[in-house]
């Protein structure tokens, strides 16, 4: 069963995709992206036995543009929508980066609709990085504008290689997310906002759900996942080596190995 659709939620149209039957699993993207980043994995869980249910947050991908600037409780709120729309009462939920923030709020503020969240690289961070992004990487990112020369593409692709960092190697993945970028354009700036006014590490003992850590040594955030897991050593953890925050695209099998193991066991506790 693949199909696309959408659904009403507080913020207008939510663009979802659906793979496979089984166990249904929400699939959260990191900012900014699309659904599209869980392209190489959907046929994989699905064959894994997983309902793999990507969903486009607000403002990004074929999802309507917020009317107000949206927070991760609005995003949590929207992406809730889709469960009623396909007519499921219970799922499993995974987000990487800011998907990780949705995904968790999604748990706090819905608790009865979710079963088993994983955090896939969850961006902790403290007060002072909050504010210090706040005050610079979001008025970088509010300033992009089209330029008749075309240099306006070039900036956002190099915005990107920044951000992944010199040890990138899938120039597909790096296409298709910067595309994304460009397709989110002037309110791009929407999502990394939404991360920086949240406070995921105020709000990691509000989980009550069974919890799966999962992040890959390369990528960026990797040295502040570990405040995750101070706060919540009750959490299961798992790592994957190397790779950026494109491991979805690198390392797909054995991503999608992770997941759907954990989203299929009978318990909810896993060794590496």
């Amino acid at each position: 069963m693949n199909f696309r659709g959408y659904a009403r939620g507080p913020s207008g149209q939510v663009h979802f995709q659906v793979s496979g039957s089984g166990m249904p699993l929400l699939l959260c993207h990191q900012s900014p992206s699309s659904l599209r980043q869980f392209d190489p994995v959907y046929a994989l869980l699905a064959r894994a036995g997983v309902q793999a249910i990507g969903i486009d947050t607000p403002g990004f991908g074929q999802s309507d543009v917020p009317a107000q600037v949206p927070t991760i409780e609005d995003y949590a709120d929207s992406i809730t929508c889709v469960l009623d729309e396909l007519g499921i009462e219970c799922a499993d939920i995974l987000g990487q980066h800011t998907g990780s923030m949705v995904a968790m709020e999604a748990t706090i503020r819905h608790p009865s609709r979710y079963r088993r969240l994983i955090m896939n690289s969850p961006t902790p961070f403290d007060a002072g990085q909050r504010t210090e992004w706040l005050a610079t990487l979001i008025p970088r990112q509010q300033s992009w504008q089209p330029r008749h020369d075309g240099s306006h593409l070039q900036e956002m692709w190099d915005r990107r290689n920044r951000a992944t960092g010199p040890h990138w190697t899938h120039l597909g993945a790096m296409h298709r997310h910067v595309v994304q970028m460009l397709q989110a354009g002037d309110t791009l700036w929407y999502g990394h906002h939404a991360s920086l006014v949240y406070d995921q590490l105020g709000r990691l003992p509000l989980v009550k759900h069974p919890c799966l850590v999962f992040t890959n040594t390369g990528d960026a955030v990797f040295k502040i996942i570990s405040r995750t897991m101070e706060v919540r050593p009750d959490f299961d953890y798992i790592e994957l080596p190397g790779g950026t925050h494109d491991i979805v695209d690198e390392q797909p099998e054995a991503w999608a190995a992770i997941v759907a193991r954990y989203v299929t066991a009978a318990t909810t506790t896993l060794q590496a």
